[in-house]
């Protein structure tokens, strides 16, 4: 099934039904069947035509089935499982849901479209529980029974294993970012809360990338999963301006600078770790930019302090690590700076992704050293860039000027060497940095230049004597032995002393 004016859905699954996967695409939230206040709060929220991954994934979740889906990031997956989400629990009263989410701001993120949709309404209450915020709020916000908990899994986990919620209830798991999950190492914590899950649920995967490992968490988890492939990653924006810029590592903030001032708008820069975060944005505070860090080192408040001055346009350039490469939804990011390649590719997707929101236009520039191109040419298969701008750059030999081989230098033999050496030193048969205790004459610029005050010393010394030919030996000792500062003692001997008397 190919859209005309829409990129290409791959629907995989051993037994979907026709009645399910409409033939002609949806042209409003309003043929989904939805209730009348989620298509209110579209319309407020300004949503009046959905997504690829939107018009997909709603029929398919409605209809109670699991899915696995594959996004480009900011296409819209949060409303694609929120919207089937709330119209379940709106009509079950007594079911419960789960989102959970690899990282703090992604939570924040999907917290507060939560609450955009649910806006004015209020049909049930909700809790956000991630790390880094007070345990109190969090277990007073669970005593007034949420419907639908938005979360971290290590603080989910928290909340299980102290006894403060119950999971009994829960008919409905969203997994969001699951490739971010498992690379963040929380693969056990999700079978640590799949355990207090019922066996009888519907799940619902979410991810931008698919790798294998994947596939190895949908089989444990998900039970007969539809698949559904948009715009799969290898497949990059079209309105996102690609470019690299080759440069060195000592000349790399001198071409930042140069960037920043030519363009405009907010700008992310990505770095590789926390503390070249905080380098980078005090050096830009000194020259001039208005630049704020944010890494996995920050408390929460803090976080969200700098996220919510980028959002407000009071802070321009924000440099961060990787923590920030998903879930961060700002429209008005027009560039993506990578001052450090990721470590994985598939990094990069998420990357970029925070710029060109929502089908407007972005721009995304990395800087490539000569010791990034095996990252770069991993980059660029990854995202099926053009051939000339996987391969690295070269120089052309034409270009240089042509050089006339030098005359090759005369060697000596090893007997000419070892003659030269003895004319020059005759009694000397090794260097050393210690000066010679005999200053002979031919050694006597040599100790000059090792040690010119002894030298001196040793000169006069020398000149007070009587001279000799080269090659002679001195009569008597120019420097006489030094004595020991102390006398040697005599053996010590035991004498056995009878008592008298």
């Amino acid at each position: 099934m190919v859209y005309t004016d829409q990129p290409k859905v791959d629907f995989k699954s051993p037994n979907i039904t026709k009645n399910i996967l409409q033939e002609v695409r949806m042209k409003n939230f309003s043929q989904f069947g939805l209730q009348n206040s989620l298509l209110k709060a579209l319309e407020r929220m300004q949503l009046t035509t959905p997504t690829p991954i939107q018009d997909a994934t709603i029929p398919l979740a409605l209809s109670g089935l699991d899915i696995l889906a594959s996004a480009q990031t900011g296409s819209g997956k949060t409303i694609a499982y929120l919207l089937p989400l709330i119209h379940k629990l709106l009509h079950h009263q007594e079911h419960c849901a789960l989102v959970l989410t690899p990282t703090r701001e992604l939570a924040t993120q999907v917290h507060t479209v939560l609450n955009q949709v649910l806006a004015g309404t209020n049909p049930f209450k909700t809790a956000l529980l991630i790390g880094g915020a007070p345990m109190n709020k969090q277990i007073n916000a669970l005593r007034r029974n949420p419907r639908l908990i938005v979360g971290t899994p290590g603080r989910i986990n928290d909340h299980l294993s102290s006894g403060n919620m119950r999971l009994h209830n829960t008919r409905f798991l969203i997994v969001d970012e699951a490739d971010r999950m498992l690379d963040m190492g929380f693969s056990v914590q999700l079978d640590q809360i799949a355990e207090h899950l019922p066996e009888v649920r519907q799940t619902l995967m979410f991810s931008a990338t698919f790798p294998p490992n994947i596939e190895r968490l949908s089989q444990k988890h998900l039970k007969n999963p539809h698949r559904i492939t948009i715009a799969s990653h290898g497949e990059n924006a079209p309105k996102i301006d690609h470019q690299i810029l080759r440069t060195k590592g000592s000349e790399k903030f001198n071409e930042l600078i140069k960037q920043l001032e030519q363009c405009e708008g907010s700008v992310i820069i990505f770095v590789k770790t926390k503390r070249g975060a905080d380098n980078l944005s005090r050096k830009l505070k000194d020259h001039g930019q208005h630049a704020s860090a944010i890494h996995g080192d920050l408390s929460q408040s803090r976080r969200d302090k700098v996220i919510q001055s980028l959002r407000n346009n009071m802070t321009r350039i924000m440099v961060a690590t990787d923590v920030a490469a998903r879930g961060l939804d700002i429209p008005h990011i027009m560039h993506v700076i990578n001052y450090d390649l990721p470590q994985c590719p598939e990094d990069y997707v998420h990357r970029v992704g925070r710029t060109g929101r929502a089908g407007a236009e972005g721009h995304a520039l990395c800087f490539i050293c000569p010791e990034d191109n095996q990252k770069w040419r991993a980059i660029a298969k990854l995202m099926n860039f053009p051939r000339e701008e996987r391969r690295p750059e070269r120089r052309e030999e034409t270009q240089q000027p042509t050089r006339e081989p030098a005359e090759k230098p005369v060697f000596k033999t090893l007997k000419d060497k070892k003659r030269d050496f003895r004319k020059a030193f005759p009694k000397q048969k090794s260097f050393s940095n210690k000066t010679p205790k005999r200053p002979y004459p031919g050694l006597r610029d040599f100790a000059e230049q090792r040690k010119p005050e002894r030298a001196f010393k040793q000169r006069e010394e020398f000149n007070s004597e009587d001279s000799f030919s080269d090659g002679e030996a001195p009569k008597k000792k120019f420097f006489p032995s030094k004595k020991p500062f102390f006398k040697k003692k005599p053996p010590f001997k035991f004498h056995s002393k009878r008592p008298q008397g």
